[in-house]
């Protein structure tokens, strides 16, 4: 006989670890999508080659239009009063989710030779239905944790469930797919070798036949099996196989699609999904009058400035990453197994966390994290003035303490924007927290735009002395050690915007939340007693 499950006071299944795994599916789904932003840009720059000024302007125009969108959506969904027989939450996360199993292959159709505006057409539209449906997908789930459940330690658990998931739907296109997709040169010993290599117009007289017979720093000619390396850097040849990127993309989008299913089935929604958003019966959503009251709360601003340095940084820093791993060290498919090693002190906090903030608090543990990641970044500016072959260790160092500090501040930043929509309410009596949330999203979003978009720019100048046409097998050392200098500055700058955020403005401390929490619950008695 099966065991009827403990409800609530309300009727509801009691919270417990269904709603937790279940919820951490819905973040491995966005992230098997999210995931793949660095292969776009890669995939555009290095196998479609689109110039840099041209694509870093597409990429500025999608990603406005993809930070536009979030508010707007946000407000659609806040809204919505329809009844659907699954609630309105899961109904628009499994419209966004049937839209990534298309849109998320749409942006890698592999066309390289096709003229410059059909790839332009190309990129914007794929981009565009790719990101509606991710907005779709991501707006609602994120919405959803202050509905799950309303206490604060729960909220905390959810949060951290939701790290662990994000970390799990990163595996795959962060770490798995470089090495799918990334094709290490090895010398096959037959004279039509040079043939199989595609050589960038612009650097012919650099792979050269004799060239690329011969290993470049011994002057040896290469035996069967030897890796090839590069006549201009000295690393390892390798080459983006970007047929396979919309083949991965497409099962990524399946498998997201079955994380969704299994999200939407057995997470339980115990708040009302449609209680009005302001008191003020029948009061519409005004955007500018949400946007004002948004930048007046404190701890919403400092989330948002974390958020968009972690953006601005290491989302910035992931196509220079891969292209750096590709031109200097000749590790392009390695690279995401390197940085996973950014993830590992996340898993090894993961257990202690909510231990670590109930005796602590949100803001007190995020703000060690904080720290740990200056460090970090310090040891990370560090790399580029060491011997090339230690280069890699230090590197790695310095990731894992950067690492540290991002792994403290996801695992309880999701918490903390949650009490941030309970802060506005506390402040103002009036709860907006899909539009709150979206125009968090809104920030996050442009960061991610704006910071790809101006690092592409920047590479394309005489500062990195990147040229697309050249691909990564025909950059010069220069560029290769240029481009080192330009993402350990970009690490830098994200730890620093996540220390500023949560250390200096973000203003919920324990003690807060206590107060907070007590108020709002009696404010909360006091209506329902009406």
């Amino acid at each position: 006989m099966k065991k009827a499950p403990m409800l609530d006071a309300n009727g509801k299944r009691k919270f417990g670890i269904r709603d937790k795994l279940a919820y951490a599916a819905g973040d491995a789904g966005c992230n098997l999508s999210f995931g793949l932003k660095s292969t776009v840009q890669t995939f555009w720059l290095v196998f479609m080659m689109l110039e840099t000024g041209l694509f870093s302007i597409l990429l500025l125009l999608v990603q406005a239009w993809d930070a536009i969108n979030d508010p707007l959506i946000g407000s659609l969904i806040d809204s919505d009063k329809r009844k659907y027989r699954i609630g309105k939450y899961k109904t628009y996360i499994l419209i966004g989710a049937l839209g990534l199993l298309v849109g998320g292959a749409a942006v890698f159709l592999p066309f390289p030779n096709a003229d410059v505006w059909v790839k332009a057409v190309l990129f914007v539209i794929g981009y565009i239905i790719w990101d509606a449906a991710y907005t779709f997908a991501n707006v609602p789930y994120g919405t959803m944790l202050n509905i799950i459940t309303e206490d604060a330690s729960e909220r905390t658990q959810l949060s951290v469930f939701r790290s662990i998931g994000g970390v799990v739907g990163n595996l795959l296109p962060g770490i798995i797919l470089p090495m799918i997709i990334w094709q290490k040169v090895t010398y096959d010993g037959k004279t039509d070798f040079l043939n199989k290599i595609e050589i960038p117009e612009g650097a012919e007289s650099a792979f050269s036949p004799e060239n690329l017979h011969n290993n470049p720093l011994t002057g040896e000619a290469y035996k069967a099996g030897d890796a090839v390396l590069s006549p201009l850097t000295g690393s390892q040849l390798e080459i983006l196989m970007g047929e396979r990127v919309f083949w991965a993309a497409l099962i990524m989008g399946v498998l997201a699609f079955l994380f969704f299913i299994f999200m939407i089935k057995n997470v339980t929604i115990r708040g009302n999904e449609y209680a009005e958003l302001n008191k003020e019966s029948g009061e519409k959503v005004n955007l500018f009058k949400s946007f004002g009251t948004f930048m007046k709360n404190r701890p919403a601003v400092g989330c948002t400035i974390a958020a968009m340095g972690m953006f601005l940084g290491m989302q910035s820093a992931s196509t220079a990453n891969t292209i750096m791993f590709a031109t200097h060290f000749g590790q392009a498919s390695l690279s995401g197994l390197v940085m996973m090693v950014g993830f590992l002190p996340m898993f090894i906090f993961m257990p202690f966390a909510t231990k670590l903030v109930k005796k602590y608090g949100k803001k007190e543990v995020a703000t060690i994290g904080s720290i740990a990641g200056l460090l970090g970044g310090a040891i990370l500016c560090v790399f580029p003035l060491c011997p090339k072959d230690i280069q890699l260790v230090i590197y790695m160092v310095g990731l894992v303490f950067f690492g540290l500090g991002m792994g403290f501040y996801n695992c309880v930043s999701w918490a903390m924007m949650g009490d941030a929509i309970d802060y506005s309410e506390w402040k103002t009596g009036k709860r907006e927290e899909s539009v709150v949330y979206a125009l968090h999203s809104f920030f996050r979003k442009l960061a991610q735009g704006v910071g790809p978009a101006a690092v592409i720019a920047i590479m394309g100048t005489p500062l990195i002395g990147y040229v697309s046409s050249l691909g990564t097998i025909g950059q010069s050392a220069e560029t290769a050690g240029r481009l080192c200098w330009l993402v350990a500055g970009l690490y830098m700058f994200s730890a620093i915007c996540q220390f500023v955020g949560v250390a200096l403005i973000y203003n919920i401390d324990k003690k807060t939340l206590e107060k907070m929490s007590n108020e709002l619950e009696a404010r909360r008695a006091a209506e329902i007693e009406k």
